[in-house]
């Protein structure tokens, strides 16, 4: 049984799966999406399943002129970890705030005894992510996601103003690949599914 439209929109939709390489935020460049392309790319997590429609998740945009903050959060989370960090160190931190056109900050309402699990929550938040991921994807930009030691951090907990359930997961980096490399390879089918 094949899609409404045939095998077209399959063959598409396997072809965008598989092209999604993880580019680090380093390698990506101006320019990022114009409106109408982060607009879809935004839009795009909105499809994600959502047990109970909690929208447990949302992004924080971090435009240009916001990344000096960011930075300052970056190297602070740095100094509150490590008192004796050197100079190099805390600009490597700072530096970090300024790559990839379009950045965002993916966080999640966790549940702490609710209804709907915390897996359940995450969950949802990383189908959103991947939904993003291949809308950049199919519209021939490169991403990654990016973690961290500051992610739990107190300075980037005031910064992006966390609620007491809220947790930040990962950075959402957007761009123009600058330099491709070879893809990893993937797993296969094997690899991962069995029968019960």
């Amino acid at each position: 049984m094949t899609a409404a439209g045939g095998d077209e929109p399959v063959r598409w939709a396997h072809e965008w799966i598989h092209a999604r390489r993880t580019v680090l935020p380093k390698r990506l460049q101006p320019p990022g999406p114009a409106p109408e392309q982060l607009a879809r790319i935004l839009e795009a997590a909105a499809a994600a399943p959502d047990h109970d429609q909690l929208l447990p998740w949302r992004f924080v945009l971090v435009p240009q002129e916001a990344r000096e903050r960011l930075a300052a959060a970056f190297e602070q989370a740095l100094v509150e970890r490590d008192p004796l960090a050197t100079a190099g160190q805390r600009e490597q931190a700072r530096e970090k705030a300024f790559r990839a056109p379009v950045l965002l900050l993916a966080v999640v309402r966790l549940a702490r005894g609710g209804d709907v699990p915390d897996a359940e929550r995450l969950v949802s938040l990383g189908c959103a992510v991947q939904n993003m991921l291949l809308m950049a994807t199919a519209q021939g930009f490169g991403s990654a996601l990016t973690s961290g030691k500051a992610m739990g951090s107190r300075p980037l907990r005031a910064l992006f103003r966390l609620g007491e359930q809220e947790q930040a997961v990962c950075f959402v980096s957007v761009g123009t690949v600058a330099a491709a490399k070879a893809g990893k390879p993937r797993p296969r089918v094997e690899d991962y599914v069995t029968t019960l």
